[in-house]
């Protein structure tokens, strides 16, 4: 069926039975009819030539405004009817009351390919497509998701809050137009698209002034969602079955062990063994012969039978399929593919993918890759995997489709000190995809904090659920790649036009709660952060700083990330005069002015995370001290003139800053966020500052800013917990 589209008459009829509130309008087929109707609605009015072939009556100059009498109305109904050409169809003239209104919306429908109908919100008018100021979610939506889809635009103040003499937005009789948009879009499959613009609030109700209805073919299901599939989802305990030989597995089977430790073979059994795996290794070889030291098996047929779960196969693709068969013969559950030739390799390569995953799925086996780098589990000290690092023991759990980038995060946890509990790279994804891996980390106890990189959605849906599933109880931070290369998609509609795979992606994130980061270092960051920091209640926060420079820029930041730098507290602030001289700041950010004593930092941490009106705190300006000692232990005068107790004093001091912020954060159940760029200047010495806040198993952020940001994404999966 070729797409088609109807009158803005009949379009804006079919949006009010689903509750869009229009303006009051009628149609005529000639001047004198609309001239009719025109006097019966009451002058002013607008005037449009309509039928179901005209889309964009604007950019023909098809639309009057501001008609002021029937003598005006005739004419410019006579003008119209002449610039109609043989394309348009049949024509009508649609007369509509002119309604008054500062602010104009967009509201809509788009049916994306991977994801499906999802409701589009935006400033409207002629501003649309040059702020491009626009939500998207999923559907199906209720009120509090349609809510938050207007707190998801930069302009919502614009909304929210009263604007040039007109009353702030009734926030519910618009949610409730989203509502209906997405119940239209369930119940007419057929419907392309949809764009009401502009959506004019008028004394703060919103009001459909223009409305076009796109169809076409009625859009087949969506694959992938289980739901949509009739089969329940898999419940924690089978997930945690299924995917117990991968992570979890008794003895791993090396297959392609090689000599040549330029091989993937020779790398993950040296890696294995380098790393300490609690379980027991079968390399096998083609001859049997010593590697590392260690005799290895000419087959996997001499494998003992159960005593092995993993098989890593580095294998060429052409031995692969009778190798997983012998393999379920000695009770091995699981095959992590290291080996190309796949997917990636073209058509042939795709074919021999599916031989091989229709295989595994015979055999009841699980499988990660092909052409993958690996898999860690930290709990049984197991790295396979074809390269370094191995990470240090820890609560974030890593699923990505690229291994490079798991390698990354790997690197993090290793500069930040914290740590890992399972890392896979996908590879192909041939039958466990990042969906797969996310469900799980949802349902494993080891798993605080899922993180994962992606570059491609083959099934929105699927991912969709998966990503709920995980926020639900327990953050979900990600980051994506590929978004420069991904263009808007062609559309008749406006909000066609605004849809981008980047704009609809980024909507369903925020729908499904999770944490979207701008790189890899903050994905990390601030999965670190989940992982070592409690939720805070609110907004509020205090910056503590022992100078001044940096608590403005901290400042700053908060209002830029939509932090509350409150107000300091009376009773706190009497509390604080009472322990520094008068010179301290008085105000938030706290900067105490070098008045403090040996105890005053400790004392103050605490004072403020046990306020009652404190949310969060970003604490600056950690290892100063220790770089002081640092250069008083490194020159000639050294440890002559006092300098070696006034050096270790000054030590022992910034390491109990960090141990203090630690200590209060967990005392008062609030985040403290410790931020000095001596994590990297003084990282040769060792500063006790940085350091000791990696001691304390916490993150040291190398800026206010970075701990800003931190700070801002716990903030924004709290409050999408209390949602």
């Amino acid at each position: 069926m070729t797409a088609a589209t109807l009158s803005e008459h009949a379009s804006k009829n079919l949006l009010a039975e689903y509750g869009v509130p229009i303006c009051r309008e009628a149609v005529g087929a000639d001047a004198a009819a609309a001239a009719a109707a025109a006097e019966q609605i009451g002058f002013p009015v607008a005037l449009k030539l309509c039928g179901d072939a005209i889309a964009h009556k604007t950019e023909r100059d098809l639309v009057r405004l501001g008609l002021g009498d029937k003598a005006a109305v005739q004419g410019a109904a006579e003008e119209l009817l002449a610039r109609a050409t043989p394309e348009d169809g049949a024509v009508e003239l649609l007369v509509a009351e002119m309604v008054a209104g500062r602010r104009e919306l967009i509201a809509g429908l788009v049916r994306d390919p991977q994801f499906g109908p999802c409701v589009v919100l935006g400033l409207g008018g002629i501003l649309t497509e040059a702020l491009k100021d626009v939500a998207f979610a999923a559907v199906p939506i209720d009120r509090a998701a349609a809510r938050g889809l207007i707190g998801r635009l930069r302009t919502s103040h614009l909304i929210t809050e009263p604007f040039r003499g007109e009353p702030a937005a009734d926030l519910d009789a618009l949610a409730d137009v989203l509502v209906g948009l997405s119940r239209l879009a369930e119940a007419r499959p057929d419907i392309a698209s949809v764009d009401v613009n502009p959506l004019i609030l008028r004394d703060g109700k919103p009001v459909a002034v223009d409305g076009l209805v796109e169809l076409g073919d009625a859009a087949a299901p969506l694959t992938g969602s289980t739901a949509a599939a009739g089969s329940p989802p898999p419940t924690d305990a089978s997930l945690i079955e299924r995917f117990r030989p991968l992570f979890q597995p008794r003895g791993i089977v090396i297959a392609g062990v090689s000599s040549h430790p330029g091989k993937f073979g020779f790398v993950t059994y040296h890696n294995l063994l380098r790393f300490g795996y609690q379980g027991k290794l079968f390399p096998v070889t083609r001859d049997g012969g010593e590697i590392l030291g260690r005799p290895t098996l000419a087959g996997i047929s001499e494998v003992p039978s159960g005593e092995a779960d993993l098989v890593f196969v580095c294998t060429p693709y052409q031995a692969n399929i009778e190798l997983l068969r012998v393999c379920a013969e000695r009770g091995i559950r699981a095959a992590f593919i290291a080996s190309g030739g796949y997917g990636e390799a073209g058509e042939e390569g795709r074919e021999r993918e599916q031989e091989l995953i229709r295989v595994a799925d015979e055999l009841g086996m699980v499988v990660a890759g092909p052409n993958g780098q690996g898999v860690i589990s930290t709990g049984p000290s197991m790295c396979a995997q074809i390269v370094a690092p191995y990470p240090p023991a820890g609560r974030i759990s890593v699923a990505s489709q690229s291994g490079n980038l798991v390698s990354s995060f790997l690197n993090y946890a290793v500069l930040t000190g914290v740590g890992i509990s399972k890392a896979v790279s996908a590879g192909n994804s041939a039958q466990t995809s990042v969906p797969d891996f996310l469900e799980y980390f949802a349902a494993d106890p080891e798993t605080a904090v899922a993180l994962t990189y992606l570059e491609g959605i083959p099934d929105g849906r699927r991912f969709a659920e998966a990503a709920r599933r995980v926020t639900a109880k327990k953050p979900l931070v990600l980051v994506k790649g590929g978004v420069a290369a991904e263009g808007k998609r062609a559309a008749a509609s406006h909000t066609g036009s605004l849809a981008s795979d980047d704009r609809v992606f980024d909507g369903i994130a925020r729908q499904v709660g999770a944490i979207r980061a701008p790189s890899v270092e903050h994905a990390f960051e601030w999965a670190a952060t989940f992982a070592t920091q409690p939720l805070p209640r609110g907004r509020r926060t205090i910056v503590f700083t022992t100078a001044g420079g940096w608590g403005v820029l901290a400042a700053d930041a908060c209002a830029e990330a939509g932090l509350e730098l409150m107000k300091l507290p009376e009773d706190l602030r009497a509390k604080i005069d009472g322990m520094v001289p008068p010179r301290w700041s008085r105000s938030n950010p706290i900067d105490l002015a070098g008045g403090e004593t040996r105890d005053t930092i400790p004392e103050v941490l605490d004072l403020i995370c046990a306020h009652p009106e404190v949310d969060a705190v970003i604490h600056l300006g950690l290892g100063i001290q220790a770089s002081q000692a640092e250069a008083f232990r490194s020159g000639e005068f050294h440890p002559d003139f006092g300098l070696d107790r006034i050096a270790d004093f000054h030590a022992r001091q910034d390491r109990r800053y960090a141990q203090a912020a630690r200590e209060a954060s967990e005392r008062h159940d609030k985040p403290v966020l410790s931020a000095t760029e001596l994590v990297y200047a003084d990282r040769a010495y060792g500063n006790s500052g940085p350091v000791g806040v990696r001691e304390e198993g916490r993150v040291c952020y190398p800026s206010a800013h970075r701990a800003v940001a931190a700070l801002r994404a716990l903030v924004e999966y709290a409050e999408f917990r209390r949602s």
